[in-house]
């Protein structure tokens, strides 16, 4: 052989080797790719020209928007999706499921991200078209009954906004994922990052239950429950309004039974509630029962079925005590005294080794109100729904909601907005994107068109290199 052909079957030989490895480009940062996107998902043909939400995928849509109301959910067990109402310009046909619950929905893109599991991640943005914060329990479709419903939907698919990387990922690391974003009512987005609220009481068990109470400032009683996990940090379960009343404390035995009492919002009456705190984080309550005149009250269980409340009276200086006794739906009260004994640490509940502190106080922009806690793996952290979904910023919204965003959202036309967001490594959506002359440099993340097979757009955002 002489030596050029040695020389050129050497090179074929090592672009052999080296084809493999250099023939997949590097796969774009998350935060810097261009997605193709569509606003109203759910109206398919009967507004604008999008089809199923299975033939959008098929298309290579990466971000879907269903309308969410929440309204019917006591009655239906779930959240309906429509423009105006639940059905307002919902396209059924195409393979897009015949009801309008939301579970329905999310199935379908579940289902389509199951059998693509190489696909860029799929976002998922549930515009809020009513206020989540009048529903006041799990039952009435608070946002932790919107949390379970996207984590049983989803499953592992699912990227948890608490789990998202602090190092930016690449588009390949994120394949086959799916991340649910919040949008719509500002107040519901601004709650699901934040609790307020007046005089918190926590109490702790020793298998690491926890109870924290509070009220609202205006009458009204809340409560939240979770669990204290081996990493010393709380993971917050279910939230709800209980009653109406002031100054609440409440206590918490090994076997997830609790008493809780407070006082009335517009006499100075004491009242108390018995509990039980089930494994799913939800709390069973009994009626209210009013057991004396006074202000301040606080409890502890002194067994497992022992209680020891002691309160100021509504006259003077002077604390009071009463003995209680568990039985069932009730309580025994008795042995009324004054005592010199101070009322019990209410904020600050110790078991088992652990010890859980709540607090209010500012977390940046957030109010002066807002609910904190302390635990051995946390200081300040906010009492709070888990961050299961991300949750967008929009132009105008508050600082709290700008704080920690990473998705940005405006009107198409905002295009300095956009430019500005996408330029700070945001994740953006410009929706009504239905014109060349609307987009920008950088284009948003996702611009969310109503046409998305129009040639100008699939020229826009080939042109920009949209990932699928």
């Amino acid at each position: 052989m002489s030596r050029s052909s040695a020389m050129a079957v050497a090179a074929l030989v090592t672009a052999a080797v080296l084809t493999p490895a250099t023939a997949h480009a590097a796969s774009p940062p998350f935060t810097s790719s261009v997605f193709e996107a569509t606003h109203n998902s759910y109206s398919g043909n009967v507004d604008g020209a999008k089809n199923s939400l299975a033939y959008q995928l098929d298309h290579g849509v990466r971000f879907l928007e269903l309308d969410v109301h929440d309204n019917g959910y006591a009655t239906a067990h779930d959240y309906g999706v429509g423009h105006d109402s639940p059905g307002n310009l919902v396209d059924h046909s195409g393979g897009n499921p015949a009801s309008n619950n939301l579970r329905d929905w999310l199935a379908v893109v579940n289902t389509w991200s199951a059998q693509h599991p190489a696909a860029a991640p799929i976002v998922v943005m549930l515009d809020l078209k009513d206020d989540l914060t009048d529903n006041p329990s799990f039952a009435d479709g608070n946002l932790t009954a919107l949390n379970q419903e996207l984590e049983s939907v989803f499953g592992a698919r699912l990227l948890r906004a608490q789990d998202y990387p602090a190092a930016q990922p690449d588009v390949d690391a994120l394949r086959g994922r799916v991340l649910p974003l919040l949008s719509g009512d500002a107040g519901s987005r601004t709650e699901y990052k934040r609790d307020v609220g007046y005089h918190p009481a926590v109490a702790l068990n020793g298998r690491g239950q926890v109870v924290e109470v509070h009220d609202s400032g205006a009458g009204a009683l809340w409560y939240w429950t979770g669990t204290y996990g081996a990493d010393g940090r709380i993971t917050w379960l279910r939230h709800g309004k209980y009653d109406s009343g002031q100054t609440p404390a409440v206590a918490l035995n090994d076997n997830g039974d609790l008493v809780e009492v407070h006082q009335s919002q517009t006499a100075a009456t004491l009242w108390y509630h018995v509990g039980k705190l089930g494994a799913d984080g939800e709390i069973t309550w009994q009626a209210s029962h009013q057991y004396d005149n006074g202000v301040l009250p606080t409890v502890a269980f002194t067994d497992a079925t022992h209680l020891r409340e002691i309160h100021q009276s509504q006259s003077s200086s002077q604390n009071w005590t009463w003995n209680g006794v568990l039985a069932g739906a009730t309580v025994s009260w008795t042995g009324n005294a004054k005592t010199s004994d101070a009322r019990f640490a209410k904020a600050t509940a110790t078991s088992a080794g652990r010890t859980v502190s709540v607090w209010t106080g500012a977390d940046g922009p957030t109010p002066s109100n807002t609910l904190r806690v302390d635990t051995a793996g946390t200081t300040g952290d906010r009492i709070r729904y888990r961050q299961v979904a991300f949750d967008e910023f929009q132009q105008g919204d508050s600082a709290e909601l700008r704080q920690g965003a990473l998705f940005y959202g405006a009107p198409a036309t905002e295009s300095a907005f956009i430019t500005s967001a996408r330029q700070a490594g945001k994740l953006v959506r410009g929706w009504d994107f239905d014109s060349a002359s609307q987009a920008t440099t950088p284009l948003a993340n996702y611009p969310a068109t109503n046409h998305p097979y129009d040639a100008w757009y699939q020229n826009l955002v080939t042109q920009n290199g949209a990932v699928e």
